[in-house]
């Protein structure tokens, strides 16, 4: 892909030094998942990000993330300090008493083809 179909971003890090970061339009656009899977050892941390179907037996992972210890610290600081402006600014986020049952039918009954 070439430089001009990626957005390009300029960010200072805590040096006062630029950082570039490339941006292309297809990582721009996302990918939904609807689970995440969080595995570690003593030197990293793997989350699997996955999209459950209703009614489909099989997921797939999406996308995997491997990050160290100390960038899993800082993510989970950054998901706070997120989640409270939107809360601040939206109201707060409703959660379920219970954990999702797998497999998630999303509360309707499995179609049949």
């Amino acid at each position: 892909m070439s430089d001009d179909q990626n957005k390009k971003v300029e960010t200072k890090n805590p040096n006062n030094n630029q950082i570039n970061i490339e941006l292309s339009e297809e990582t721009a656009e996302g990918v939904y998942a609807n689970l995440a899977m969080i595995a570690h050892s003593s030197s990293e941390f793997v989350i699997d990000f996955i999209r459950l179907m209703p009614g489909v037996p099989k997921a797939k992972v999406k996308s995997r993330i491997v990050i160290t210890p100390e960038h899993a610290k800082r993510l989970l600081g950054a998901l706070k300090e997120n989640i409270q402006k939107y809360e601040d600014t939206f109201g707060e986020i409703k959660q379920a008493d219970d954990m999702p049952k797998f497999p998630m039918n999303f509360g309707g009954t499995v179609g049949e083809a």
